[in-house]
């Protein structure tokens, strides 16, 4: 799959794992999903969200349609176009801008007078 040398080496593919739908598009759907089904989603969430927080990066546009899912029901979170990485265990005022995606899903302490620039 490599080529013989880098001087030819030229295209980066990327593949990921086929993802068949988003979240919005369940709840939308009103499938009669079971409790089981809402406790697994909300499970995969916390160890997503997690594993991102311990990493220090800061998604910043989390949201249904950001969250893909699968025929069996496995979630990946996706769209990290707005997140922020952070060196320092605490985030400083530059990491957050005036305009972060969608309104409706925005942290309450950027939509209120806790947050100062």
């Amino acid at each position: 799959m490599l080529p013989p040398s880098r001087r030819e080496f030229r295209d980066i593919y990327i593949i990921f794992e086929l993802m068949e739908s988003d979240l919005h598009q369940v709840i939308k759907a009103n499938d009669d999903l079971s409790p089981e089904h809402h406790q697994f989603f909300f499970y995969q969430l916390l160890r997503g969200m997690k594993y991102i927080h311990a990493a220090n990066v800061f998604h910043r546009d989390l949201k249904p349609k950001n969250i893909l899912a699968n025929a069996d029901c496995k979630l990946k979170i996706c769209d990290f176009g707005l997140a922020r990485v952070s060196f320092n265990d605490t985030p400083s005022a530059i990491f957050w801008t005036d305009y972060v995606a969608t309104r409706w899903y925005r942290a309450p302490e950027l939509c209120g007078s806790f947050f100062s620039k």
